[in-house]
């Protein structure tokens, strides 16, 4: 059956949709839209006018390139979203929507990039007809449902580190306020490591995350939201003194907590441990909120070394494979890359 596609660009004119996913969300959709250097769309499947999936893409500037075609790419998390009862597999749902996001962004992004898949193997036939090219990666979670508090698996160095930041002045809490959130981006953006992420988002992001779960526009649509918690984040801020010195970003989506963003001054507060206390306040607060897996994103490729994965390492994730798929503008360079790829 062919399906009935159909594109917003704005957040407002979707119309109200069960989800669970909040990478493929209207919330985050009204996010992407109020940051300056974002243009979301959501693409719509539709069989005879009823939704069967649904798939959420942002072209952005990455801002490194004097070159206005190098610095915008595409991306995309994970493979969208689907709904019970649809007469069409969701591998063909996923091919349709994907042949509709690589038509739209492609002709105004260098590269289109989809990553975070949580099953590798999904729709690995429509990116290769598609002519995207496949990359190893590695994903690292914690399993939480299979223990009483976060803390259980973390290596004996980390649990002393989480002591020893608090009983050096150290504290960490919830960020709620325009002060707060202001002071982490700053710290975060001044001393965020090029080896964990080479794009960082324009600050009215963190501060268009807060202020929309706040005012609790994520509940919008009843069924958006996780079951667990009616927000889409949460900030956390390290502090000593009233300093802000680390803090970690976690976005909710169905069953898991995924760590976007997290650091801390490390060098100048090392007896306070901040990056430490960010992401060990993230995880058991995701514990408390009753999500079953906790995920770091971005732990890099598996054939280089990489800081920032042994660093998650330690608080007793597991390893696992999986792959992103990319899509260059310029087709010489994606046959290229897909022959030297074969």
């Amino acid at each position: 059956m062919r399906l009935k596609l159909t594109t917003y660009y704005h957040a407002g004119e979707v119309p109200p949709l069960p989800g669970k996913n909040s990478f493929h969300s209207t919330a985050l959709m009204r996010i992407y839209e109020e940051t300056p250097g974002y243009r979301p769309f959501l693409v719509i499947a539709s069989e005879e006018e009823r939704p069967v999936g649904k798939l959420l893409a942002v072209v952005r500037r990455g801002g490194r390139s004097l070159i206005p075609n190098l610095i915008r790419r595409c991306e995309v998390f994970g493979t969208g979203e689907y709904y019970e009862g649809a007469d069409s597999p969701r591998e063909a749902i996923f091919e349709q929507m994907l042949e509709r996001v690589t038509a739209e962004a492609l002709p105004e992004s260098f590269l289109i990039e989809f990553r975070d898949l949580s099953h590798p193997l999904f729709g690995y036939g429509a990116f290769s007809r598609n002519n995207y090219i496949p990359v190893s990666w590695l994903r690292v979670y914690n399993s939480l449902h299979s223990v009483e508090r976060a803390e259980e698996r973390f290596s004996t160095s980390r649990i002393r580190q989480v002591k020893q930041g608090l009983k050096n002045g150290a504290t960490v809490s919830e960020a709620h306020s325009a002060v707060e959130v202001e002071a982490f981006t700053n710290m975060l953006q001044a001393n965020y490591s090029l080896k964990i992420r080479r794009h960082f988002p324009n600050r009215l992001f963190f501060k268009r995350l807060v202020h929309r779960t706040a005012q609790g526009e994520v509940n919008a649509h009843a069924n958006e939201r996780p079951e667990t918690t009616e927000k889409l984040s949460r900030i956390y801020v390290v502090k000593y003194h009233d300093k802000v010195i680390g803090g970690s970003v976690c976005i909710y989506s169905g069953t898991t907590a995924y760590l976007w963003f997290s650091g801390g001054l490390r060098k100048s507060y090392a007896l306070q441990y901040p990056g430490v206390l960010a992401v060990w306040r993230a995880m058991a607060d995701a514990k408390e909120l009753g999500y079953a897996h906790f995920e770091f994103m971005d732990v890099g490729l598996p054939f280089q070394q990489h800081g920032y994965r042994d660093f998650v390492l330690r608080f007793g994730g597991k390893q696992v494979s999986t792959r992103r798929w990319f899509r260059f503008r310029w087709k010489w360079l994606n046959r290229l890359l897909q022959y030297c790829f074969e």
